[in-house]
Parts: C-alpha cells; structure tokens; sequence
C-alpha cells in the first residue's frame, strides 16, 4: 500500500513530464481517494477500461491516453460526464502520461516496442526527440510485417519503398506518421508507427523508404505495462494490465 502523493511523486520522477511540450496535462488528472493498494494500467481511460478496473477493485488508474486535451471546449457532458462520474463516484485516481510514456529510454512505449522485435536504439529523430533509430538484421519487408503480425496479434498497414534490404529502422509509436520525413532524413530503410495519412504512401513511392502502419493501440501497449510494473514494485501495489481491444 501507499499513498496517492508517493505514487504521483514516483511517476513523476520516472518519466519527467515538465521536458515535454504536451498535448494534454500529464500526472494526476482526477483525484480519488488517498490511499492506493491496487494500480490498473491501460492504454486509453475509456469507459470500458475504467469499469473494467473499477470491477478490478483499482484505486488507481495509469494510462497514456487521458480525459483531458487541448482544444476540448470544456463542458462535462456526453461520453466525458460518463468516464468523470464513475472515477468520482468509486473515488479512483487517473493518473495520464502521454508523450513522457512514449520517450522514456528503456520503459516507454517506443523502448518497449523495440524490445519486443529485438531492436537497439542508437540514435533519436524528430520532434522532442520522440522517435527512436536502430541497426537491424536485413531482412524483406514481408517478413518483417509477418513479424510484427506476429509480435502485436493484429494485421499491419505496409507501403513497400524500392525493394532495398531493410537494414536501418526508425520507429515511434501510435499516431506519428508525420515523423516519417524526418525518419527519412535520419537514413532509415524502414518506418514503423501506428497509423497512416494519405501522404505517406506517395513518400514511401518517391523516396525509396518502406513505411508500416502497425496500429495505434498496438503499438501502445507495452509501455504502461512496464512503467506500472516498476512503480508497483518499488510502492508495494498490485498491478494489473487491462487491455481493451481498439482496432485503430
């Protein structure tokens, strides 16, 4: 058990959101009840995630992709009144880390994901330095999207560049597809995120350089699992991941 004050504190310490320039706020965005004894961890706080930890019997919740963005107008209505009524009523704490969770070295998302296809980092690209570069065994496209089919359990987007043998990988996860241009100028064979915009498919075409979209919820699963687990560990909580399936 522990207290919210020592779990924020944790996170904080671990992932150092005041470095990133963010889309929403990062850390505590709803405050629940003092004591935590139960950490669930999820991607996205969706009502269905949270209705799932709240059966869980959570105290807290850890997520990267929280209530709260930039541009909402604010009002407590719909699907936000939904989400906001049951942290309150069960009095559970949201606990939201967007960018810190893609780009912390070895726990975040992009870390995680590189573990998982055994693939070193040696060198960061793009803005804030989110997306990550490594030296790969050369390998076909195909069979690295039979890979990564394999890896995530979920069908992948892939665009093939000129046929060159993919030795040079540039990766970052969820909705990074702008980060593709910089990933070509950072000398990669290959690019791998989440999504695809319609200008990626021509990029891939006119310059050579494979581009795979490999989902936005797969991609971002891993690192919350991991940072959950290392904080659980270090306060003395149970930790669970609770994955809602997003085919997005």
């Amino acid at each position: 058990m522990t207290d919210r004050a020592a779990l924020e504190a944790s996170l904080n310490q671990l992932l150092e959101p005041a470095r990133f320039k963010d889309y929403g706020p990062n850390g505590l965005q709803v405050e629940g009840r003092a004591e935590v004894r139960h950490l669930a961890c999820g991607v996205t706080a969706s009502l269905a995630f949270i209705d799932a930890a709240i059966a869980a019997g959570a105290d807290a919740l850890l997520v990267h992709h929280g209530l709260f963005w930039r541009g909402q107008d604010g009002r407590v209505t719909g699907w936000m009144k939904q989400r906001l009524a049951r942290l309150i009523r069960h009095d559970i704490n949201l606990f939201a880390y967007h960018l810190p969770l893609d780009a912390h070295p070895t726990l975040g998302n992009n870390a995680q994901l590189g573990a998982r296809l055994g693939w070193a980092a040696d060198g960061r690209f793009g803005d804030q330095d989110l997306g990550f570069t490594a030296a790969i065994e050369a390998t076909e496209l195909d069979k690295l999207a039979a890979r990564l089919r394999e890896t995530l359990g979920r069908d992948v987007l892939a665009v093939p560049g000129d046929g060159r043998p993919l030795r040079r990988a540039a990766w970052c996860t969820g909705g990074a597809q702008g980060y593709f241009e910089a990933a070509i100028a950072a000398g990669a064979d290959v690019f791998l995120t989440g999504e695809i915009s319609e200008p990626q498919a021509h990029y891939a075409r006119e310059t050579g350089v494979a581009f795979i979209a490999a989902g936005h919820h797969a991609t971002e699963r891993y690192g919350v699992q991991a940072v959950g687990a290392r904080v659980a560990q270090e306060l003395g909580l149970s930790c669970q991941f609770i994955d809602v399936d997003n085919p997005a």
